[in-house]
């Protein structure tokens, strides 16, 4: 093995080296019998991120010119993460979707019935509040908040 080889396996990662091995991973969700695109599969990461994005900024919003209107920028913060929680365990333990993952056409389901029950609404969303589990991903793409709770954020 030649040093460039050797350069861009350790840069590629662990997941290319292997499969230049010949090692199959196949999709994001394969494992989980989801189909590789179109309705139903695995959301990506960039979607996901966004949805995040739009939900935080209509959090914020809610709490700055509602609750503290601006005088108090700490506390804004904290309104902001409080309004975001109660927001999502409310949505998703209801309709599966926050508005933001519905203007980009995601949805979050339970594995086992396809709905997410309260209960896991809660347990996904404390998870995500703390948001070291949602930085850990699996293979399928899932965070650890995701896997603790047995959901999949999916594509509608």
């Amino acid at each position: 093995m030649d040093n460039r080889q050797a350069l861009g396996s350790w840069l590629s990662g662990p997941r290319a080296a292997m499969e230049g091995d010949g090692a199959d991973f196949g999709y994001r969700g394969k494992q989980l019998g989801l189909p590789e695109d179109g309705p139903g599969s695995v959301a990506r990461p960039g979607r996901r991120i966004g949805a995040l994005a739009v939900d935080w900024g209509l959090c914020f919003l809610i709490a700055y010119g509602l609750v503290t209107r601006g005088y108090d920028p700490g506390a804004t913060g904290n309104w902001t993460l409080l309004i975001f929680f109660v927001l999502s365990v409310l949505t998703l333990g209801t309709v599966g979707f926050t508005p933001g993952k519905r203007l980009l056409r995601l949805r979050v389901v339970e594995l086992g019935t396809g709905r997410v029950s309260p209960l896991r609404a809660l347990l996904r969303s404390v998870l995500l509040c703390l948001a070291i589990p949602a930085l850990i991903w699996d293979r399928d793409g899932r965070g650890l908040h995701d896997r603790l709770a047995r959901t999949v954020e999916v594509r509608i």
